[in-house]
């Protein structure tokens, strides 16, 4: 053999050596599919490790692929290890289909060639197809009417024992992200080249941007031009991650569990939420009383304090609803107790049950932490090193209850019992439940370092950082490595239970951490925010992200929590609140009082603001049962009414309250002017009822920026149920209601009104009291028809309450209408009409839970 053919072998002997070190000729790490099988809706498959690394740990040299398709709308898809059960987030936290296996052959063999390059999921009745591929292991999700990809993994997958990644493509030019949190952000679409971190973590103000904070939602939606078809991505996985969205990628790095995904269809935006929804579980109904006015202070130092406060607002004719008291109250602030000088019960008592006969309400705070000296059972709280885990917090040295453990939750729901016998507390306000621990606490374990460093509070410090240590444990064993992000969720479900035992109402929880399914029983606030114009505009964002998320009941602290707000700011930030779901004001001790009434432009601002939220509440609360029926979100994005129009998908400084309200607020110091978007239709104000905005295509108008008020429209097409303001939703409630209708251009409109007593435990249902009637109206030969269809009614005051005025907008006669009343003309006393188009037919009596008919016919 000559030396020309002794290199060529020295050569190939050298490749050969390199193949281990590169993996397989064919791809690069990642995995390969060694048998795959299905049946009917299922599939499985088994994977093998191709190549890997040491980098975080050693690969799973086996995993295990099942998928489902659950309803024609989702599928779900985990892969976990083949050989050893992992942490996933139990059963107990979030009901649901536990996937099963098709059956495998065991004696399948790994020669990839006996297997197809794919093989699919997909039934004749859903828009998913689920396919797998091969060699190299990759899935994609795609939508079976267009062909569209919705989800494709790389060949790429990392699985070890604490460190999961997998990356899909998204097509940049064409896909809008919202969701994945929770973090403050600048706009409510996700930016590419954005890196969302999900460890709930307490960080001591929440105006700092992209950050991780208190919730985590692993969940976002995509709204694909140029359909505006939209499909929801769920990665359920309680432990910390990191998602990086790049724009044409996602790539999600989590420190431990399995990978579950579930993929929502859609395909309106509307239709993803009842998806997911669907399988989290729908928002809890929230009490009429809590779409009221509430306000708190960290520093209101004794009951007269409180007692001042309400007679401000009384004097003002301001409403308040609820007073809310933070940890001032508490005997060294510990739980369930009551400080003996400045709150004794004595004093506490009479203030709470002249709120109550006033029909006002009263909510405290509680941190999860009991006080180590005032514990009675150590067996139900958190263990650590073999022992009853010791943190501080507000009390000092305290022990944390195990939520997971059933006899810890139900230590909470007695201990809110005992509570409610001295002081009868409305509703619960869960804080600092992520949860905080001020106790910096040695490592223990392994836990205690995971491989992959999380970018925890954008500076990848340690997990354990202002919280109890990962290297604690649960119930069972669980450690609070996997369950960390559940802390709040529980917490909150505790609080929701003993609520709902001790009162037989429905419960009013609210609660700062936060986890996929937490809008089942607890309404959440954006935190310790700032005073600041920016916190004021960021807080929009963050309120339609958790709509997303299955939390329709959320606000912000009305003039910031932290800083010192101006009057001009305040006075902004109420008219922006007062169309928040949840309205509160809360501040710190150390800044300047800002309730309503103190400043003259402030109290301006609350009286007329204030009033309209009032006027609305049977819309809003309507808006709360389709949200508790369906998930849909009470505020919304304008992509929501309009995703066929691309420009609103960008849209962060307005929202939608239900489908037809636009609120247009003021956000910056000094405007004159507000920019708004308007989407095609017709646009009527909802303070005069003119015809202010009609456009085919939708356009950007300037707004004048009222002194008092955010400017709010009422589209076409929409019937709203109003009711007269007052100073308590309670009063407000016993006045007659009045019906505004929009009218879209061919003369239709529609709306709905749902009536229960506001606070019994279930909202709708076969068992509960209630009415529904849904209004609509339809042009015709000589004018319009408005009809009511009561659809049902079993809820007594629907029977006896009335509807004493109509008021129809877009109208087009050059002289004032006839009226008639279910066959009957109206004396023109009743019938006022403007050359505008506004018609206003009052002194009716029309009783809500009887149909009617109302003919307007014009004049030609």
């Amino acid at each position: 053999m000559g030396s020309s053919s002794a290199s060529h072998v020295a050569l190939l002997t050298f490749l050969v050596c390199l193949l281990p070190l590169f993996g397989s000729a064919k791809h690069t790490g990642g995995y390969d599919v060694v048998s795959v099988a299905g049946s009917g809706n299922r599939l499985s498959a088994r994977l093998n490790l191709v190549g890997g690394t040491e980098k975080y740990g050693p690969d799973l040299k086996k995993l295990s692929l099942s998928a489902s398709l659950e309803t024609d709308s989702r599928l779900h898809v985990r892969i976990t290890d083949a050989d050893r059960s992992r942490w996933e987030v139990p059963q107990v936290v979030i009901p649901r289909a536990a996937l099963q296996d098709v059956l495998l052959d065991p004696t399948a063999t790994p020669d990839n060639a006996a297997l197809p390059s794919s093989r699919t999921l997909s039934s004749a009745s859903s828009d998913l197809v689920l396919t797998v591929h091969t060699s190299p292991f990759r899935f994609t999700v795609s939508r079976r009417s267009t062909g569209d990809v919705l989800f494709d993994t790389s060949a790429n997958l990392v699985f070890k024992d604490r460190y999961l990644e997998v990356m899909s493509a998204l097509p940049a030019g064409r896909s809008s992200l919202y969701g994945l949190g929770e973090q403050t952000k600048q706009t409510f679409r996700l930016r590419h080249n954005d890196t969302f971190t999900l460890w709930n973590e307490d960080l001591g103000r929440s105006d700092q941007l992209d950050l991780n904070l208190y919730g985590s939602h692993p969940f976002y939606m995509d709204v694909r031009t140029p359909a505006g078809a939209a499909h929801g991505v769920l990665l359920l996985n309680s432990n910390g991650m990191d998602i990086h969205y790049a724009g044409d990628s996602i790539t999600y790095k989590a420190i431990g569990g399995v990978l579950d995904f579930y993929f929502f269809a859609g395909p309106s935006p509307l239709a993803v939420v009842d998806q997911y929804t669907q399988l989290i579980g729908r928002p809890a109904p929230m009490p009429y009383w809590s779409f009221g006015y509430h306000q708190c202070r960290y520093g209101y130092k004794n009951v007269e304090a409180l007692e001042g406060v309400v007679a401000g607002y009384a004097k003002a004719k301001i409403p308040l609803e609820a007073m809310w008291t933070d940890i001032d109250y508490m005997d060294g602030y510990q739980d369930f107790t009551l400080d003996p000088v400045n709150y004794p019960a004595k004093r506490l008592r009479p203030f709470v049950d002249r709120l109550h006969s006033n029909g006002q309400r009263y909510v405290v705070i509680l941190d999860p932490e009991i006080k180590r000296n005032a514990t009675p059972n150590e067996d139900i709280f958190l263990k650590w090193n073999g022992t009853t885990l010791v943190g501080e917090v507000w009390p000092g040295e305290v022990y944390f209850p195990d939520f997971l453990n059933p006899r810890g939750a139900d230590y909470w729901g007695q201990k809110i019992s005992e509570f409610r016998r001295t002081i009868p507390v409305d509703g619960l306000w869960c804080d600092m439940n992520e949860p905080a621990n001020f106790k910096a606490m040695e490592p223990l374990n392994d836990l205690d370092h995971p491989p992959y460093s999380i970018n925890s509070n954008g500076s990848h410090h340690h997990i354990n950082t202002w919280t109890v240590p990962v290297s604690a444990e649960h119930y069972n064993g669980v450690t609070e490595y996997d369950a960390h992000n559940l802390f709040g969720f529980l917490e909150a479900r505790a609080t929701h239970a003993g609520l709902l035992k001790d009162t037989s109402r429905r419960p009013f929880v609210l609660s700062r951490s936060t986890f996929v399914g937490s809008g089942r029983y607890a309404a959440h606030w954006t935190g310790d925010n700032d005073a600041r114009c920016d916190e004021l505009r960021n807080s929009i964002n963050t309120i339609l992200s958790f709509g997303l998320f299955g939390i329709p009941m959320i606000g912000s602290d009305i003039c910031g929590f932290t800083g010192n707000s101006t009057q001009e700011l305040c006075s902004r930030w109420i008219q922006l609140g007062a169309f928040y779901p949840f309205m509160r004001g809360h501040s710190e001790k150390k800044t300047i009082r800002r309730e309503f009434y103190l400043w003259e432009s402030t109290a301006r601002s609350a009286r007329k603001s204030l009033a309209t939220r009032y006027r609305l509440l049977p819309y809003m609360y309507t808006l709360m049962y389709e949200a508790h029926t369906t998930g849909a979100p009470i505020v919304r994005p304008l992509f929501f009414s309009y995703p066929h129009d691309a420009n609103t998908y960008g849209v962060n400084s307005q929202f939608l309250l239900g489908a037809g309200v636009l609120v247009s607020p003021v956000m910056e110091p000094g405007a004159k002017f507000v920019d708004a978007y308007f989407p095609a239709g017709r646009w009527y104000s909802l303070y005069d009822y003119s015809l202010a905005v009609a456009t085919r295509t939708g356009k950007l108008v300037t707004l004048p920026a009222l002194a008092d008020v955010a400017n709010v429209h009422v589209a076409g097409g929409v019937i709203l149920p109003t009711q007269q303001a007052a100073l308590t939703t309670s009063r407000a409630r016993q006045s007659a209601f009045r019906l505004l209708v929009a009218l879209a251009e061919n003369g239709t409109a529609n709306g709905e009104l749902f009536l229960d007593d506001g606070e019994s435990p279930e909202m709708g249902g076969a068992r509960g009291m209630w009415s529904m009637v849904r209004f609509s109206c339809n042009k015709e030969s000589k004018g319009i028809t408005m009809r009511s269809n009561v659809v049902h009614n079993s809820y007594a005051p629907s029977r006896k309450q009335v509807i004493d005025k109509v008021v129809f907008m877009g109208l087009q006669s050059p002289a004032p209408p006839k009226v008639y009343v279910n066959g009957v003309q109206l004396k023109a006393a009743g019938i006022t009409y403007r050359t505008n188009g506004v018609l206003a037919v009052s002194g009716l009596s029309l009783v809500i839970g009887q149909n009617f008919q109302i003919n307007v016919v014009m004049s030609h």
